[in-house]
């Protein structure tokens, strides 16, 4: 039995589940790394949308601090806001909430 300090990160973004899964089947492959996909509903003012909360675990087969998983989750949320042709995502840390917005090629700037 292998035991760690809890600490968990999650990135909140719209787009699809089966991109996102292959996204991270892709990362999880080349660095030792768990995450959980999670589908969930957005609901804001004027509509709703479909999206996913991706959850960055402290797993005791990778262990790490929670500065560290939040740099991971940091730096690869550009990636998946590419991957999943979205414009913005929140990372979600232990102590802070981080907005991350990208404007895409072709796109008009906001």
């Amino acid at each position: 039995m292998k035991t760690v300090d809890t600490s968990v990160v999650q990135i909140w973004i719209g787009g699809d589940e089966a991109d996102a899964r292959r996204f991270f089947r892709l990362v999880s492959y080349k660095v030792g790394l768990c995450v959980t996909v999670t589908r969930t509903t957005f609901v804001y003012t004027g509509g709703e949308e479909s999206g996913l909360c991706i959850g960055f675990v402290n797993y005791p087969r990778f262990p790490t601090t929670p500065e560290i998983l939040e740099e991971r989750a940091l730096s690869l949320v550009p990636s998946l806001i590419e991957t999943l042709c979205q414009r913005t995502a929140l990372v979600v840390g232990p102590t802070r909430t981080t907005w991350v917005t990208i404007d895409p090629p072709g796109a008009a700037p906001r």
